[in-house]
């Protein structure tokens, strides 16, 4: 099973380097790293270089984070595992692939904050939750007017999904660690709140762009 695991984290890893942010400047020439707030993330396209480019960026990002998981059921019908055992793997792929979007190694491991990602992988867990979950994110988002409100809003509905449909307790372990993760990358988001600086929701999408 050692063996299945570290092949599910290298690839499921791998697919998360791969960012929406370099099509989104393959396409338009900038590097949102260097722009903007400095973050190769979706809402960041969105600031620097509007819509359409966050709506792709996010479309990129959400479809590898539900990619990582699919890929990996549709291997594991090859193989008899446990519930458990597919619990822990579900999950450790669903955490490789944000992290490789958080810390991809081109990117000297400071990549984007996983927003998107995460949603894909709670979609591809359980699609009727992830849509709950999805919901629940945009009226938090709507509701503060500030994305990252409603982006812990998610890492709470991953922890969620690992305590009710998953019967492993590394699951959930694997969730709280991402949800650190989370708060990590997004201090210099709450610092921003706190000296009235941080983009609000309808502020960047009232852009006409």
């Amino acid at each position: 099973m050692f063996f299945w695991l570290l092949t599910i984290l290298i690839v499921s890893y791998l697919i998360g380097c791969l960012h929406g942010s370099i099509v989104a400047q393959k396409l338009s020439g900038v590097n949102l790293k260097d722009t903007g707030v400095k973050n190769a993330g979706a809402s960041n396209a969105t600031i620097v270089l509007g819509k359409k480019y966050g709506a792709l960026v996010a479309a990129v990002d959400i479809g590898k984070g539900a990619l990582a998981i699919i890929l990996l059921r549709h291997t594991l019908n090859w193989i008899t595992i446990s519930p458990e055992f597919l619990a822990i793997f579900l999950f450790s792929a669903g955490a490789a692939v944000i992290l490789g979007h958080v810390f991809p190694f081109y990117m000297k491991f400071n990549g984007g904050k996983g927003t998107a990602t995460i949603i894909g992988v709670l979609l591809a867990l359980h699609w009727e939750f992830g849509l709950i979950a999805l919901a629940i994110f945009i009226i938090a988002t709507l509701v503060t007017d500030f994305i990252v409100i409603g982006v812990f809003t998610l890492y709470f509905s991953l922890i969620a999904i690992a305590i009710w449909k998953f019967p492993s307790l590394w699951s959930v372990v694997i969730s709280v660690i991402l949800l650190i993760i989370a708060l990590y990358k997004h201090m210099e988001n709450f610092k921003r709140m706190k000296v009235g600086e941080e983009k609000r929701v309808s502020a960047v999408f009232g852009k006409s762009k």
